[in-house]
């Protein structure tokens, strides 16, 4: 077995920046994932480790978890050593204290000896500082080791912990950097065969194959279920059934996962035959102009919430010129009218997690104290960064039309910004379908530095692409 890592003394760093980040306040103790059965017990998921204990200590094995202690420094791996019964099914591994030593840690100890370094800590009134987990069966564990019941977990999570994890991953590295623009390039290469592959008679699922394959030609996997649909105004289907059709457009939206655990997030959307009828040529052009526009504002300084609402307003105008919308732009988007075709948010963070971070809380990782997530308005309260942008954040920028019949309905039913919205040009349009264009960013000192090789997203260019 080969473990991928990067020099030992990168995640001696990384612990030695969060113990100073914490200070003398207890224990960390971090949870690596466990194999998931997925029909019966030994029949499992491929494993995916947890984000945040790669990023501390490296090991991308199952069934292992770490203790750092702010105060004395001391840093221990808990894991079990493999059987004979273990090593005749999956051969000899490295044993967990060679692992250890691999990424700078001198102390292991077998998992169930977690319960006493806890214990321990609690009988002395220290902290013990625990991310939210999104396992079940770490909830578990965490509730046992800490003497809690399940649903008081959620009040032990350590808010100090979050903070300070999301601000040490929240900037990447330039050993980090190299690892996405790898990751992104395998992605581009994915859409690249799906788009090269499409045409009319064959099913979604075939084109699901072609971005698979190149995602682990390349010792990838994909970093989140693929999109690839003739139904681009379903924001996340999964369904691949479909079969495709001449005049109707393809939305893929695909990353890959490289072997570092770094990825990619990039969609376009593209024709099943060779060229896009007129209307997909006039709003794929008012998305470009959105995106385009958007991507000019990326630097440091600018709040991200303010990008999505200016492409909004570039959406809007886009709109109007085409007669779908109506009235002035600015108070079209003040008003959220133009949620009827762009009901989520222009981008989120990218790294180890598609959506990075997450799991430790939309609120932390896209905004901060001082620009809180809003919750309630339609379309606002899909966008999971709005946070003014750092050198060194990697994100996402994805505008789209999405014109869905039961939207549609439901607003005009209710006679909803009629002001704005021309419904009966817009029920012409009822069978569009979607149109996504997403690319990858590095915010640097400047601007921002777009990550992979170019994929080509003009219509000239895409076009060409299919021959």
């Amino acid at each position: 077995m080969e473990l991928n890592l990067f020099d030992k003394q990168v995640y001696t760093n990384r612990r030695n920046i969060l113990k100073n980040t914490i200070g003398a306040d207890g224990i960390i103790l971090l949870l690596g994932n466990e194999d998931s059965s997925m029909s019966y017990k030994d029949n499992c998921y491929p494993f995916r480790q947890d984000s945040s204990f790669l990023y501390y200590f490296g090991l991308d094995t199952p069934s292992i978890a770490a203790i750092i202690d702010t105060e004395t420094g001391e840093e221990v791996i808990f894991g079990n050593e493999l059987t004979i019964d273990d090593i005749v099914w999956t051969g000899t591994l490295p044993s967990v204290s060679e692992m250890a030593a691999m990424v700078g840690v001198a102390k292991t100890s077998p998992t169930d000896q977690i319960i006493h370094y806890v214990h321990k800590a609690q009988a002395s009134g220290r902290r013990v500082h625990i991310l939210p987990p999104y396992r079940p069966e770490n909830k578990v564990k965490l509730a046992s080791w800490l003497n809690i019941s399940l649903n008081d977990v959620a009040e032990h999570v350590s808010l100090k912990l979050i903070k300070a994890v999301i601000a040490q991953r929240v900037i990447k590295s330039a050993l980090e950097i190299e690892e996405m623009e790898k990751a992104v390039s395998i992605s581009v290469d994915m859409q690249l065969a799906v788009i090269k592959n499409t045409a009319p008679s064959i099913k979604e699922y075939h084109l699901v194959a072609k971005a698979l394959e190149v995602a682990q030609a390349a010792n990838g996997r994909l970093g989140y279920p693929a999109i690839i649909t003739t139904h681009g105004q379903t924001l996340h289907t999964h369904y691949y059934g479909n079969t495709l059709q001449e005049g109707r457009m393809v939305l893929s939206d695909i990353g890959a996962e490289n072997n570092m655990h770094y990825g990619g997030d990039l969609t376009r959307t593209f024709p099943v035959g060779r060229s896009f009828t007129s209307r997909q040529k006039e709003l794929y052009e008012v998305v470009l102009t959105a995106m385009d526009h958007a991507i000019s504002m990326l630097k440091p300084g600018v709040r991200y919430k303010d990008i999505h609402l200016s492409a909004c307003q570039k959406l809007a105008e886009g709109l109007v010129q085409v007669n779908l919308m109506k009235g002035d732009p600015a108070e079209i988007v003040a008003a959220g009218a133009h949620a009827m075709f762009f009901q989520c948010g222009l981008g989120h963070m990218l790294g180890m997690d598609t959506h990075d971070m997450e799991d430790l809380g939309e609120q932390y990782v896209g905004y901060t104290d001082a620009l809180k997530k809003e919750t309630e308005i339609f379309g606002l309260k899909s966008l999971r960064l709005g946070r003014e942008l750092q050198s060194g954040f990697v994100l996402t920028v994805e505008p789209g039309i999405y014109i869905i019949p039961e939207l549609i309905d439901r607003w005009q039913a209710e006679k909803k910004f009629t002001e704005f919205i021309n419904y009966d040009v817009l029920n012409t349009y009822r069978d569009f379908g979607g149109i996504r264009i997403e690319d990858n960013f590095l915010i640097t000192d400047t601007g921002s530095h777009l990550l992979g090789k170019y994929l080509p997203k003009t219509l000239k260019e895409i076009e060409a692409l299919k021959g």
